[in-house]
């Protein structure tokens, strides 16, 4: 009587494994690798020698005043993708409070002249504290300081800006966005 009961159940279990954890995930991973390989690959960047230089989907901790810098990341180390998470902290939270001060402390000590207002996307942490893009208003913040530190003109450092600006999704969705990676690439590329 159980050995009745028994055999379906087990025959069950070994073909839902085989399915769901077998023959499933190759198939996924087959259409991943054929339809989106790079994306399925990392969306790697890499240089012409062949080094890879980061993801287009994490960002990277950039604190040299002749770079674009980033949202702040709420992992430990900084951009690690494996600890993904947000920061979790609330609008009242003092921890908040205090990284948004500080950020802004960074922000004013490399850039003394700059008075505009300081985009929200540059003092607070992204849902994931991975995000590579940073909103337009973030990048053309911190135009004159690049452009000063690395001697170019506003102009140029805009254009490349723009070069680098990924427009709305689909044309109507979301704001366009800066990949700070992809723009200080194409920034260390530039010959006066």
């Amino acid at each position: 009587m159980i050995f009745a009961q028994l055999r379906p159940a087990i025959v069950s279990f070994i073909l839902l494994t085989v399915l769901t954890g077998v023959l499933y995930p190759l198939v996924v991973t087959g259409i991943a690798q054929t339809v989106f390989h790079k994306q399925a690959e990392g969306s790697l960047i890499v240089s012409g020698d062949g080094k890879v230089l980061g993801s287009s989907l994490i960002g990277q901790n950039f604190d040299d005043p002749k770079y674009f810098w980033g949202r702040i990341s709420a992992t430990s180390p900084a951009y690690n993708a494996s600890s993904s998470s947000g920061s979790n902290l609330g609008p009242l939270n003092p921890a908040l409070l205090d990284e948004v001060k500080g950020r802004v402390t960074a922000l004013k000590a490399v850039d003394p002249d700059n008075n505009d207002p300081i985009p929200v996307d540059l003092v607070t942490s992204s849902g994931s504290g991975l995000d590579p893009h940073i909103s337009l208003a973030a990048a053309h913040y911190q135009l004159a300081r690049v452009a000063r530190v690395r001697g170019l003109s506003t102009d140029v450092v805009k254009q490349i800006v723009d070069q680098n600006t990924q427009s709305r999704f689909l044309g109507l969705l979301g704001e366009p966005v800066v990949n700070v990676l992809q723009v200080n690439l194409a920034l260390d590329r530039y010959k006066k």
